[in-house]
């Protein structure tokens, strides 16, 4: 048990090398506790001669919340002066990290306090600032300052086996300017976000690659697509030893989605409308997007039923067994089957009495028919990608939004990129 008065005011603080000199406390509004260091003497920077108090400022910093009320300390800060008359010095004001840092009007632990809640529990700022009573930018550069601190760890991932890409929106300003996107640079093998760069074509993520160096590229032995294009380049151009992989759910999203437009084509052609909720085609509109063994006998009636009568020329149901036959590709464990099934699959998809939509499926199986393969030998797949995404959106709904991508990358890194929190009680920000 403590029970010197003064070691009690230094545990209350919790600061080294602190005199607590008092306490406001009013029955409304901030709580405030004074102090100052614990002077010794002090030499000047420059040429050492004994320093003198010249003044006192006081500064006030925002600190952790003390008995759930919004708290200040107040530190009576000496400004120091050199009177070596020929000393280049002058005067200059103490400082310690240990209390706060330079140019933050935060205290150095309430500023750790504060990352760790944005950053690690995804909090909102504002929801931050109010219960520290102070304003939303003070937590947010904050957060900024020691956020960047802790990502400049050059341990935070090491080597990676598999990489993965994709796209998110970052900012809708308004409808009449054009959204801006950022990309995602993933770990697929442990489903950790390593990066995000601004927009959606190749430059960004080529350079943040080719920056790692081609120590750490040629660790890179397969990569996961989701039938992008500026993402195979990227992969072409930075990581070319390594095998490209297709994402089976959007290949079988591609299938899907040329089925659903040959329905709605149909529908228009033999209607002269959208479809309305009494229109064959438009009542089996979710049946047809189903697995066909996930269909029971009464599904299957009734798709058979509706397809006779809003089908004519079998159109519908055409493209509905190329979806199927692009499934089953996935079925097969074997790579030289595989292989056999999609070119048997590429050649009579090819032929011009199918809908132009089976034949256009069929130009996108043979464009990334090797990449499509891959999954044969190397199963991996986009969804750690996605997954890295949702997290991302996660911190955009939080936060309403960004318009600063600085502020955008530091957030999502934090909740998504796994920084080693056990750094940050030693950091001192940049």
């Amino acid at each position: 048990m403590i029970t010197d008065p003064t070691q009690i005011n230094r545990a209350f603080v919790q600061l080294p090398d602190v005199r607590v000199l008092g306490v406001e406390n009013p029955e409304v509004g901030l709580f405030l506790v004074h102090i100052e260091l614990e002077r010794s003497t002090q030499g000047c920077p420059e040429c050492g001669v004994v320093a003198n108090v010249k003044d006192r400022d006081l500064v006030e910093l925002v600190d952790l919340a003390l008995f759930g009320r919004p708290t200040r300390l107040v530190w009576h800060k000496r400004r120091l002066r050199c009177d070596e008359e020929a000393c280049p010095k002058g005067s200059w004001t103490e400082q310690d990290p240990r209390i706060a840092t330079m140019n933050l009007q935060m205290t150095d632990r309430c500023g750790k306090w504060m990352t760790e809640q944005v950053g690690r529990r995804g909090r909102p700022v504002s929801d931050v600032a109010d219960e520290l009573g102070c304003d939303w930018h003070t937590v947010n550069d904050a957060v900024v300052r020691y956020g960047e601190a802790l990502l400049a760890d050059p341990n935070r991932f090491g080597d990676v086996e598999f990489l993965g890409l994709d796209e998110t929106a970052f900012l809708r300003h308004a409808p009449y300017y054009r959204t801006q996107f950022t990309t995602s640079i993933v770990d697929v093998g442990n489903g950790q976000l390593l990066d995000v760069v601004p927009g959606r074509k190749a430059e960004g993520p080529t350079t943040w690659l080719k920056a790692k160096g081609e120590e750490w590229l040629a660790n890179v032995s397969a990569c996961a697509l989701d039938l992008s294009g500026p993402n195979r380049k990227v992969f072409t151009d930075t990581v070319p030893q390594a095998t490209m992989v297709a994402d089976p759910f959007h290949v079988v999203k591609v299938a899907n989605t040329k089925l659903d437009e040959c329905r709605r084509r149909v529908q228009n052609e033999t209607l002269g409308h959208r479809g309305h909720k009494d229109d064959p085609l438009y009542r089996i509109r979710r049946l047809l997007t189903k697995a066909n063994e996930r269909l029971d006998d009464k599904g299957q009636e009734k798709m058979r039923g509706l397809l006779s009568a809003g089908d004519p020329r079998g159109e519908v149901a055409d493209c509905y067994t190329a979806k199927e036959a692009v499934r089953e590709l996935y079925s097969f464990t074997d790579f030289e089957l595989a292989g056999t099934w999609i070119d048997e699959l590429i050649r009579d998809m090819d032929d011009p009495t199918w809908p132009l939509e089976v034949r256009s499926l069929g130009r996108t199986l043979n464009n990334w028919r090797d990449e499509i393969i891959a999954w044969h030998k190397i199963q991996i797949s986009n969804g750690p990608t996605e997954g890295a995404n949702n997290l991302i959106k996660r911190v955009k709904r939080v936060a309403f939004g960004f318009r600063s991508f600085r502020n955008f990358r530091v957030r999502v890194l934090l909740y998504a990129g796994r920084p080693d929190w056990s750094r940050l009680a030693g950091l001192t920000p940049r």
